[in-house]
């Protein structure tokens, strides 16, 4: 786990000030790798690559661009976990390290970019390709490692964070798309960003800098094809091989390794598998100290239960105060979610004991873990009911089945009302757009007319209504989208809240084939009479406590905002004090003023005045700082 930068000049002509570009990177991502860094700059300074290294595999010969002695070099951030395994396949000796970065470089000298297929784990990296004078630039499958660029004249800086590449925009500007996108669902689509001229390489592809283009492509393609040949126990017993396998490769460290444990099915579920594998596990989680908010008692019974060490640290309204800004400096966007916050406090517990830790992300979009799912299909049950197509399908969840499991809805009677509305029965995709759409309430405090008239609608039928997913099942395309785009987003927190704190976040049910595999469950193995995550549960209930096994209020580290805000104290003075100040008050697409009027009337699980008050901060944190971030290039003589 690194961070890396680099440019290269489309005409292959020398860059200006390469020294000091990848200086200025190295400084700029500094916090990404505390274990050391190192530059390359090509012979004739077409291209120059940073890196800033935690150390974690190979810990004494892994240094940084490394190169084949063939002319070719890399600068990597991940880990590619069946590295020793490829090392194997290549000719073991061969290797002059035990990195797993010299497997890529090796890898890609013998297929190329058919290399990719092979690699198993997280990643972004990039390659000069001496023989073919060619920039190659790729992002692992579901996009658990960060990767931007920006083409800035003739040349393409690209970095593992945005704030790495302002220095070198000629201006820092909102793009309104992107900032369309973020309104409706708090994160872009389609490889936008909220910063103008800045791109993100989507998960699943590659970039290459040829002849003066630079192309993206697809390399790798989830199939959503339910294949209802297989039994229930078929899946439970390939679930377990599986994510058992994944673990195995996931614990591959040359430092001690730990796990997250929010109180979840998901993190349960990891550590629970890890500590089986050998002594010494160490757990971590973090709890608010008021009632509704506080889920520890889950991840205590989890560790007493498998016989690890849990750390706890207890957050309260003064770290929010302390902290909150470096969140959203750290993550480069406003906060996608309140959970951001928490897990922010918790990597900082994590990376006093551990600098390697494994996390459940991924189970909620891959098995259908959130309550949404459960709304939007009762919604079809109850139509298929009264259209007389209920049982049209050897795979549908009936609403007969449902019923039982209905109290999992309790919190999200607010979001029902709301949702049934207006609209009822609608196409599917507009009636989950609906769902998910963060926009609704929000015609009062933005000035939609300044933003132009792109519609994050078009773009989102493109991703739900995917070539890639079978037309029989709504569920398949629900959990489809939030696969390509909300997963991604989460990743990025997940990335960034730990490489704050120079500390390595592993995602084992991320692996790709325990994602294809579930790819083809039909949905009532994953969602069986409503239950979320059926299959989960169902395969490693032996390895649950029954507290978290039958839970039915897993809330996902919500911050009690509006509580703080409610009453005097330092969260509402500085929430107000950031919404009041001069500068929010001139913000040209947001209203303060009807923000500000709108603060105590916030619901308990309300998204708005958080959305809108960590839209505050970035702008504070990027836009007023433009100068700043313009200044930080660092000029080296040649």
């Amino acid at each position: 786990m690194c961070g890396i930068g680099g440019a290269v000049d489309l005409r292959l002509q020398p860059l200006t000030n390469p020294l000091g570009t990848v200086a200025t990177l190295n400084n700029l991502l500094e916090h990404r790798g505390p274990d050391g860094e190192g530059t390359w700059v090509h012979e004739r300074a077409v291209a120059a690559f940073s890196h800033r290294r935690l150390a974690i595999i190979d810990l004494v010969s892994g240094e940084q661009p490394m190169t084949d002695h063939g002319g070719n070099w890399v600068t990597h951030n991940g880990e590619i976990y069946n590295y020793i395994e490829l090392r194997e396949l290549l000719g073991k000796d061969r290797f002059e390290t035990t990195s797993d970065t010299e497997v890529i470089l090796r890898a890609y000298r013998e297929w190329g970019e058919e290399c990719l297929d092979r690699l198993r784990g997280m990643f972004a990296f990039a390659l000069w390709d001496e023989a073919e004078q060619t920039l190659f630039i790729a992002r692992d499958r579901f996009g658990i490692k960060p990767m931007y660029y920006a083409v800035v004249g003739d040349v393409l800086y690209f970095a593992s964070e945005i704030k790495a590449l302002l220095p070198f925009l000629p201006e820092v500007e909102t793009d309104f798309e992107g900032l369309r996108d973020y309104l409706s669902f708090q994160f872009c689509l389609a490889g936008k960003t909220l910063f103008k001229g800045v791109h993100e390489l989507l998960p699943g592809h590659f970039l290459r800098v040829r002849k003066g283009a630079v192309e993206t492509r697809r390399y790798w393609e989830i199939y959503f094809e339910p294949d209802f040949e297989r039994t229930p126990a078929y899946y439970e017993r390939q679930v377990e091989e599986l994510l058992g396998d994944s673990i195995a490769l996931h614990l591959r460290a040359d430092v001690p390794v730990g796990a997250y444990v929010s109180g979840g099915v998901d993190s349960s579920i990891i550590a629970s598998l890890a500590a089986d594998r050998g002594p010494g596990m160490a757990a971590f989680t973090g709890r608010f100290a008021l009632p509704g908010y506080d889920e520890s008692s889950y991840a205590r019974d989890l560790a007493q239960a498998r016989d690890f060490d849990l750390h706890e640290v207890e957050i309260g309204p003064e770290d929010f105060v302390r902290r909150i800004e470096d969140v959203v400096y750290h993550l480069d966007f406003p906060v996608a979610g309140p959970g951001s916050f928490p897990q922010f406090m918790v990597s900082e517990l994590a990376s006093r004991h551990r600098k390697v830790l494994l996390g459940g992300q991924g189970g909620d979009e891959i098995f259908g873990g959130y309550a949404r799912y459960l709304i939007a299909y009762f919604e079809q049950c109850i139509k298929g009911a009264i259209d007389g197509t209920m049982h049209a399908g050897n795979f549908v969840v009936t609403y007969e089945s449902i019923i039982p499991n209905l109290g999992t809805l309790r919190e999200y009677k607010p979001l029902l009302k709301e949702f049934w509305r207006e609209g009822l029965f609608d196409d599917l995709d507009a009636r989950y757009f609906r769902l998910i759409n963060r926009a609704q309430d929000l015609d009062e405090e933005i000035n939609w007319d300044l933003l132009g008239d792109y519609s994050p609608f078009e773009t989102f039928r493109t991703v739900f209504h995917g070539d890639n997913v079978s037309k029989e099942s709504y569920f398949d395309s629900m959990t489809h989208f939030d696969f390509k785009t909300l997963l991604p987003a989460l990743l990025q927190v997940e990335d960034r809240v730990s490489m704050a704190h120079g500390l390595e976040s592993r995602v084992p049910l991320l692996d790709h084939p325990l994602v294809e595999l579930a790819a083809t469950m039909p949905a009532d193995v994953k969602f069986k009479d409503g239950h979320l995550k059926h299959v989960l549960k169902t395969t490693f209930a032996s390895a649950l406590p029954e507290s978290i096994r039958t839970r039915e209020d897993k809330m996902g580290f919500p911050v009690p905002l509006q509580e703080w805000i409610g009453q005097p104290g330092p969260v509402r003075d500085f929430v107000l004090e950031t919404l009041s100040s001069e500068r929010a008050f001139a913000r040209g697409f947001v209203d303060n003023n009807k923000v500000v009027s709108q603060i105590d009337r916030e619901p308990r699980f309300g998204r708005k005045i958080w959305g809108l008050f960590c839209l505050e901060l970035w702008q504070r944190a990027f836009h007023d700082q433009a100068q700043s971030f313009r200044e930080r290039v660092v000029e080296v003589a040649a």
